[in-house]
């Protein structure tokens, strides 16, 4: 019945209006207003949709809701960091100064959105 639907993955944060600048200016991913103080999308490379929407009662996601595949982990976390994003350590990881583990699985470095949702950027495989 579903396997045809065009399904695509939402998560909730507290503040629509930073969510937008952090997503688009800091991110520089396509953002649109879907309603107005509601509903925001963002266009991520491969036409994959995503929805973010406000939640009065909103509690950051605990795992990591958005992970992005890239070439080059350390330029992607250089050009993050030059824009202000912080990157996350976490215990039982090997990660070295600037948050990237390496080792075990991809390189990949976590960080969070305004909201406090966790994200990450990964080695393409």
């Amino acid at each position: 019945m579903l396997a045809n639907s065009k399904a695509f993955s939402g998560f909730a944060v507290d503040d629509l209006s930073a969510a937008k600048r952090f997503y688009g200016e800091t991110l520089g991913l396509q953002v649109a207003d879907v309603q107005e103080d509601m509903l925001l999308g963002l266009n991520i490379a491969g036409g994959r949709d995503v929805l973010v929407y406000h939640k009065p009662d909103f509690t950051p996601a605990s795992y990591t809701i958005l992970n992005f595949p890239v070439d080059d982990v350390d330029a992607a976390v250089d050009e993050l960091l030059s824009k202000g994003v912080q990157f996350e350590h976490y215990d039982g990881f090997d990660q070295d100064e600037k948050g990237i583990a390496r080792g075990e699985g991809p390189e990949i470095a976590w960080f969070r959105d305004p909201a406090g949702n966790i994200l990450s950027v990964l080695k393409e495989q």
